[in-house]
This record gives C-alpha cells, structure tokens and sequence, in this order.
C-alpha cells in the first residue's frame, strides 16, 4: 500500500507542517498588522490627552502593548525560520522566551513585590533562560563545520 509507505508518509506530513506554518504566518501578520494600528490609534489619543501620566502607569502600559507586540514579532520570525530551513531554531525560541520573562519583570503590577514566591519564579526563570541561551551559544562555537563534510542542518523533503 503506498499511503502506508514511509516516504510518502513523511512527505504528506512535511507538506502539511509547511502549510500549517505558512497559515500560521499569515494570521500571525494580520495580528500583528491590526495590534500596531491599534497601539498607533492607542497612543495618538493618549499623547493628545494632556492628562496622561507618562511616568507611570500610562508608560508601562505603552511598555506592555509594545513588549507584546515584540513577542509577537518574534514568534513571527520562529515560524519565519521553520519554514526557511524546516527546523526548529532554539535560539529564536529562547530568545522569544526570554522577552517573554523579561515583559512580566518590566510590566509587573504595583503589589507583585510583595510576594517573594513570584520574584524567585522570575528571578529562577531568567537565569535559567539566559543560561540555556548561552549553552546554545557556546555549542555553535565549538561545533564549526568542516569544509570535509556535507552540510546535515537541510533535508530535502522530496529525497525523503
């Protein structure tokens, strides 16, 4: 039976990630699209409203809407790359994860200070982040490739 074959298999299942992530791309931009018009109508307004205190809860509300904005942007780029190379890329996802953590540090309402259980969870989740990215840094480094061996990071879907 050919639709039990392996290799047809696996390119059904190839052609149906690639689909999925180039759907997921769209959408992603068309939210993206509609989040910034709707930060740009936001702050048009507030910057008109000479009542707005922009040194406090106004600015990390701005600091907010933009961070997730960002992380948006970034997931973007993550489904960007697994189109491009068809592999996931772990430093966009900890660097999209690490922007993530760092919008809760930066955007943490008044009251959250108080609670030591939260800021050791940020604190350990921070550390923890920055570490894996670093260790995946470091990996790079010392895993250059040789001009002797073929490149492994692409496979064709179609030889499959």
């Amino acid at each position: 039976m050919q639709l039990l074959d392996d290799r047809t298999f696996l390119r059904a299942i190839t052609a149906f990630e690639r689909s999925l992530a180039k759907v997921l791309s769209v959408v992603l931009t068309a939210v993206l699209v509609v989040a910034t018009l709707q930060l740009l109508i936001v702050l048009g307004m507030d910057l008109l409203d000479l009542q707005m205190n922009w040194t406090g809860e106004g600015l990390i509300r701005l600091l907010d809407q933009v961070l997730v904005i960002l992380i948006a942007l970034e997931v973007l780029q993550n489904l960007t790359a697994y189109t491009r190379e068809h592999a996931v890329q772990i430093e966009l996802v900890l660097v999209t994860a690490l922007t993530a953590v760092a919008r809760k540090v930066i955007v943490m309402p008044p009251g959250v200070q108080k609670n030591p259980a939260d800021l050791i969870g940020l604190g350990v989740a921070v550390v923890s982040l920055a570490a894996a990215y670093w260790m995946v840094r470091q990996s790079h480094f010392k895993r250059l490739p040789s001009r002797r061996e073929p490149a492994t990071a692409f496979q064709d879907p179609d030889r499959l």
